[in-house]
């Protein structure tokens, strides 16, 4: 049975979820107006200002010489879901 590190398996799955919503992207750029276009665009977005209760998103650490700012978004749609099952099914099936 061949292991792989989970540094490997997220890194296939961030890029499957990518590249899904890539397709997710360029097909609404091709389909007209209407509820398909809307099933496929409209998503769910996890983003850090819900975690940490602020309004922008970013965490601001002020150290007064040096200021850094920490900020996640995930934008998740219909599309990046079949990118991520299909990015798991290379995972699953193939060497």
């Amino acid at each position: 049975m061949n292991k792989r590190s989970i540094a490997i398996i997220s890194l296939v799955l961030i890029i499957g979820a990518m590249v899904g919503s890539l397709l997710g992207q360029l097909l609404g750029l091709i389909l007209p107006e209407g509820v398909v276009k809307g099933f496929f665009l409209t998503g769910i977005t996890f983003d850090l200002a819900g975690m940490v209760g602020n309004e922008t998103g970013v965490i601001m650490l002020n150290l007064i010489i040096l200021k850094i700012s920490f900020g996640l978004s995930l934008f998740f749609n219909f599309c990046s879901l079949i990118g991520l099952v299909t990015a798991y099914y290379f995972l699953r099936y193939l060497r």
